[in-house]
């Protein structure tokens, strides 16, 4: 069984180069990107005032500690777009909040006292001056002015107010707070449609540009020459369409464009943290280093179990694939339990690498939390105190709890993106690779274009290998002429399927020339040239679809008529019309439910669907039965009818009739002439000859005497 030592090429878990061809890729959605980056920020923004809000509610409004009151000297002086119902009198000193004063007014009060409304003690005071804290007690002197004093023994003159007027007071507040409420309600819904239609579009545009990707590398593929898909396994090829594109749409949209939502938020948070407080702002900095060492770490000890998983699975997939493949012979052999073992092996180190790849993000997520929580314990201690002490507002220190648990959001989401980012780097090498390896084989500068070819073929000098000089063709030279039936015999190995490969172009020769027509097949577009060359070989390959797709093979110009004319042609009307749905019958995948001869009939109409100028068969006569073998014999006669055609056959029985045989050897033509001329010979084909002859006469004794003895013991049995 295969040894899997080959490891998946992983790179960098970040590639400029590579990202930058990924970028060119959604170029033609820029602004598209650009409409998806503004969502990002209105929900960056979003999620920002949120906190804000409700830092402004609770300090202006609620607690009423941050709002600025100002004391005019009369009614006078007040800006008279101010509402009336919003200023109060005490004592005869009229007090304006600074929120109901324009910007363009905020001049009025430069000069003017600064005094705080609260209740103290259940009492509503003015008090003179700025108070930050809640924590005071009321006292009266013996002259009868009362004052408050907080716990740190400062002293601020108060003013008693009457009830009445603290609720007009607060009649302000609690319109703020029902403003703020619904802005918070409002800023919700807002996020809530941003992210909706960021995603969509985010989504919308990674769809299309894998599609495009993989459209791209679909037909890289199928015009790639056939050497270089004899050097890559199908499983492969199959790999970089799917399972690979599949993991760059995450890239595209979870990636590319919202890496920009966390920086954005980590941005703003900053900022906001250091507008509010930069003393509780540096204090939440602090464990800035802890975070960035714990990252390097996980970025280290994640891209090696990364690698070590992709490795495994890739294991386990070639593993199943080549099971899978060869069940038959596994059953054959009844190795099932040694081919288990082989697999548990390998699921084996599959299972641990999952393991250390769960064990490195299950380290790295509580890290991150407990670093939170640590972070969260130093802005309790240090802001219960600033509050405690006055010089933090209540409302502030809340905020910054919001904020903090915010800030650690993007760290954590940085896990799952550096592995996504890291499987699109793995992936896009990949696919970059393949798309980077241009066809050898491809049309020359300068076509000479052909309609139709009247079937001239000639090979001068003809030398050709599959790997460096191990050389499969030596020096071969013949030519076939329009309308003439060719065989080529020989021992496996010989260049027979070497010589219809390259008049096909699907390989290119590196000594001598192929000619059609006398135009080198070089020079001839690769379209036009496979057009007029059909070739039927002996295990035909169906696609999964029904019958007459098959042959076709979605050509919109061949008819329904024409697949229909061409199959009673070569007799195989008789059996598709028997399948259930005729024409339109299923086909499952390489036709299983099809035998040999039906699908070797299929093969035959399909060559004349196409009408071919030169006609291949590739052993197409070999391993069918009798019945369907009686059939194809009658077809070939019709399908050759005015066009060259080459045939290559073991069953030396069934070219006889052809206008010259070619038989190779080891590389060479070793000799050339009809049935007749080489068995004069004496040569190597009279040695085929004889062999096949002795063979065939050895099976029919076998047969005849299996037949005898069946008669002698059905006559014992009667008797």
């Amino acid at each position: 069984m295969a040894n899997y030592h080959e490891e998946e090429v992983l790179g960098k878990a970040y590639d400029a180069a590579l990202m930058r061809r990924l970028v060119g890729y959604a170029r033609p959605y820029f602004l598209y990107l650009l409409l998806g980056l503004v969502m990002l920020l209105g929900i960056t923004g979003t999620s920002l005032v949120r906190p804000y809000l409700l830092k402004v509610a609770i300090d202006d409004n609620i607690i009423g500690t941050g709002s600025a009151v100002y004391e005019f000297p009369d009614r006078q002086t007040i800006p008279a777009y101010v509402n009336d119902d919003y200023v109060i009198e005490v004592e005869g000193k009229v007090y304006v909040r600074s929120a109901l004063l324009k910007r363009a007014d905020k001049g009025l009060t430069e000069n003017l006292p600064r005094v705080t409304i609260m209740n103290v003690q259940k009492t509503p005071v003015v008090i003179e001056g700025i108070v930050l804290t809640h924590d005071l007690t009321l006292s009266t002197s013996p002259s009868g002015e009362i004052s408050a004093k907080d716990t740190k023994g400062n002293e601020y003159a108060a003013t008693v107010m009457d009830k009445s007027v603290m609720q007009q007071y607060k009649e302000y507040d609690s319109k703020r707070i029902r403003d703020i409420a619904i802005l918070i309600l409002i800023t919700g819904l807002v996020g809530f449609l941003l992210t909706y239609y960021e995603i969509m579009l985010l989504n919308w545009v990674g769809q299309n540009i894998v599609y495009n990707m993989r459209r791209q590398i679909f037909s890289h593929v199928m015009n790639h020459d056939m050497s270089y898909l004899d050097r890559n396994p199908v499983g492969r090829l199959v790999t970089r369409v799917t399972n690979d594109t599949d993991t760059l749409i995450e890239m595209y949209t979870s990636v590319l464009v919202n890496l920009f939502k966390d920086v954005f938020m980590v941005v703003g948070i900053i900022i906001v943290m250091l507008k509010l407080d930069y003393r509780l702002a540096l204090v939440s900095y602090m464990l800035l280093p802890l975070i960035f060492v714990a990252t390097m770490l996980f970025r280290k000890y994640a891209m090696d179990a990364y690698r070590k998983i992709r490795v495994a699975l890739a294991r386990i997939n070639a593993t199943l694939a080549e099971n899978i493949s060869g069940m038959k012979i596994i059953h054959l052999f009844s190795v099932e339990g040694r081919m288990h073992d082989e697999f548990d092996k390998i699921n084996s180190v599959y299972y641990k690498s999952g393991l250390r790849e769960t064990m490195v993000y299950a380290i790295f997520r509580p890290t991150m939390e407990f670093i939170f929580s640590m972070s969260l314990t130093l802005m309790i201690w240090y802001g219960s105190k600033g509050v405690m002490s006055g010089i933090v507002q209540i409302g502030v220190f809340y905020a910054f709890i919001n904020y903090v648990r915010q800030f650690f959001n993007p760290i954590n989401e940085m896990a799952e993106k550096y592995n996504i980012l890291q499987a699109a780097m793995a992936s896009s090498e990949r696919i970059f690779q393949l798309l980077d390896k241009k066809p050898e084989i491809i049309n020359a500068d300068s076509c000479t274009h052909v309609e139709k070819i009247i079937g001239k073929i000639e090979f001068k000098n003809v030398w050709f290998a599959y790997v460096d000089e191990e050389w499969v063709l030596r020096d071969v030279s013949f030519t076939i002429e329009p309308g003439q039936m060719v065989a080529f015999v020989g021992a496996t190995g010989a260049g027979k399927t070497s010589i219809i490969n390259l008049m096909s172009r699907y390989y290119d020769i590196q000594k001598g020339s192929i000619l059609i027509d006398g135009i080198d097949i070089r020079k001839i577009p690769l379209e036009e040239l496979r057009r007029n060359i059909s070739t039927v070989f002996q295990d035909v390959f169906l696609f999964t679809g029904d019958i007459k797709t098959n042959i076709r093979l979605n050509n919109d110009k061949i008819s329904d008529e024409d697949v229909r004319r061409v199959s009673t042609y070569v007799n195989a009307d008789n059996f598709i019309s028997r399948l259930p749905g005729g024409y339109d019958a299923k086909v499952t995948e390489r036709g299983s439910t099809l035998s040999a001869g039906q699908r070797q009939l299929l093969a035959f109409a399909r060559a004349l669907a196409f009408d071919p100028s030169v006609l291949v068969l590739d052993e197409a006569t070999a391993n069918i039965d009798t019945e369907t073998e009686a059939l194809i014999q009658d077809a070939l006669p019709k399908l050759m009818k005015g066009r060259t055609t080459i045939v290559i056959a073991h069953r030396l029985s069934t070219i006889q009739h052809a206008d010259r045989i070619i038989v190779l050897h080891k590389g060479k033509i070793r000799e050339s002439g009809t049935h007749q001329e080489l068995l004069a010979q004496k040569g190597i084909y009279h040695g085929l000859y004889q062999l096949q002859y002795k063979e065939s006469f050895i099976e029919a004794e076998a047969k005849r005497e299996a037949s005898q003895e069946g008669s002698f013991a059905v006559l014992d049995e009667k008797s």
